[in-house]
Parts: C-alpha cells; sequence; structure tokens
C-alpha cells in the first residue's frame, strides 16, 4: 500500500508506548497497533486529531505516501459520473 504510516516513529521520539499511546488517544491498543503496522484501512479524523494533539505533531508527520514499487502509476480514484455505462 502507498501510504506508509509512521506512528512508530513519533512513538520513538516522545518516548510513548502503545498502551500508554492509546489510553491517551481513547481507542484500543489492539487499534492502534492496526494503524501502527499499516494494516488500518481507513483512519477517522478525530482519531488522527487526537494522536496529533497527544503526539505534539501534524498529520502528515504520521502518513506519507510512498510510490508503488512495481513502477506502475497508483489506480486513479473513479466516481460514478466518470464511469461512462452510467
Amino acid at each position: 500500500m502507498p501510504i506508509v504510516v509512521d506512528v512508530d516513529v513519533m512513538l520513538a521520539r516522545r518516548k510513548l508506548s502503545v498502551g500508554e499511546l492509546a489510553e491517551r488517544v481513547g481507542i484500543t491498543p489492539a487499534n492502534l497497533a492496526v494503524l501502527k503496522n499499516g494494516r488500518a484501512k481507513a483512519v477517522r479524523f478525530t482519531t488522527l486529531e487526537a494522536l496529533c494533539e497527544v503526539l505534539e505533531c501534524q498529520p502528515g508527520d504520521l502518513l506519507r505516501w510512498e510510490a508503488t514499487t512495481n513502477g506502475d502509476p497508483p489506480s486513479p480514484v473513479t466516481s460514478a459520473r466518470d464511469d461512462p455505462s452510467t
């Protein structure tokens, strides 16, 4: 996935454990681990806001985009109005 989550980097910089961050953000350690390990499919803005507040950082410190490794461009995002079959 081309979106990389750098929560572990900010945890190390702030010297916080996953459990402590989860408690301060108000999510379960398991859900924070899913996000931290890059397995999350989505993140709520309220959660992102809480992470930024606790870690004293910007969203871009936690999330970044990386180009795909196989050289293929990422799939374009389309909407129903872009679909000629509709």
